[in-house]
C-alpha cells in the first residue's frame, strides 16, 4: 500500500481509494466538502450538463465509500461513523440534485 499524498500524513492508502491517493481520513475531508460544494452548486441552479456530472459523482464515490467501509480495511468506530454521515451527505446531495432538476423542469415554458 502506498502513503497518503497529504503533507506530513503518513497513513496508508486502502486499495479502494488508490485512485485518489488518499487515506479514508482525507479522502472522507475531501468528500465532505465536495458534496457541500455540490449541494450549495445545485440549489443555485446548474446546467443539466452539470446535474449529469454530479449524479455521476455521487454513484461513483458511493460506490467507492462502500468499497471502503466493506473491503476488509480495519476502521476504529468513530471512522465508521464518519463513513455514515459520508453516505448521509451523498444521499442528501442527490436528494437536493433531484430537487434543483424539478424546480428547472417547471420553470421551462410548455412547447
Amino acid at each position: 500500500m502506498a502513503a497518503c499524498q497529504v503533507q506530513g500524513c503518513k497513513f496508508e492508502v486502502p486499495a479502494a481509494l488508490n485512485d485518489s491517493a488518499l487515506c479514508v481520513h482525507h479522502y472522507l475531508v475531501w468528500l465532505d466538502g465536495n458534496c457541500a460544494a455540490m449541494r450549495r452548486e445545485t440549489a443555485a441552479g446548474a446546467t443539466t450538463e452539470r446535474h449529469d456530472q454530479i449524479a455521476s459523482f455521487v454513484r461513483e464515490h458511493g460506490e467507492r465509500l462502500s468499497h471502503v467501509a466493506t473491503g476488509g480495511y480495519r476502521l476504529s468506530d468513530e471512522v465508521k461513523a464518519r463513513v455514515l454521515n459520508e453516505f448521509l451527505s451523498l444521499m442528501n446531495l442527490r436528494e437536493n440534485l433531484e430537487r434543483s432538476m424539478e424546480r428547472a423542469a417547471k420553470a421551462r415554458p410548455a412547447p
